[in-house]
């Protein structure tokens, strides 16, 4: 099984029944993640903020970096391979949580959850299962041959979403 791996504004999107799509030590960014159960084809966006106005040039060079550029390039590069409806997929996140910030005062994974949602209700699609918030990291991954996606946090296991 070939590990690609996605790395803070990347996107990753295959149709490898023999890949895994897999991003690590999710905190307050949050791995979105698209699959079609149909065509088996697994997509991922690990985002880092909410809005691209705070760094235009940044979300021209890494799309994936911010909620409202990662979804558009996200859902352009699912189309590539074939996706062509919303009816086709189902959507994931996983992270979003308050590790660096003990006072709430920045709030930057729940913001980025938030925006998410709100980008994704743009194009008439959400989420069928979250694990966000918290105040715990969590790598994830997506298994591309039947779209598994499977989480797992320091000392708190491995589990299934």
């Amino acid at each position: 099984m070939a590990n690609l791996i996605v790395g803070v504004g990347d996107i990753v999107v295959s149709r490898n029944p023999h890949d895994q799509i897999k991003t690590y030590a999710l905190g307050s960014c949050v791995a979105l993640i698209f699959y079609s159960p149909h065509l088996k084809v697994a997509g991922m966006a690990h985002i880092a903020l909410p809005d691209s106005k705070v760094n235009k040039e940044r979300a021209k060079k890494k799309p994936g970096y911010f909620a409202d550029t990662a979804i558009p390039k996200l859902i352009n590069n699912l189309k590539q391979l074939g996706i062509q409806k919303n009816s086709q997929v189902w959507i994931k996140m996983v992270g979003g949580a308050n590790i660096l910030d003990p006072q709430g005062k920045f709030n930057i994974g729940k913001r980025n959850v938030l925006a998410i949602k709100k980008f994704l209700w743009k194009y008439c699609l959400g989420a069928i299962a979250e694990d966000v918030g918290e105040n715990h990291s969590r790598t994830v991954s997506v298994i591309v041959r039947d779209g598994r996606v499977i989480v797992s946090s320091p000392g708190r296991g491995e589990w299934t979403l």
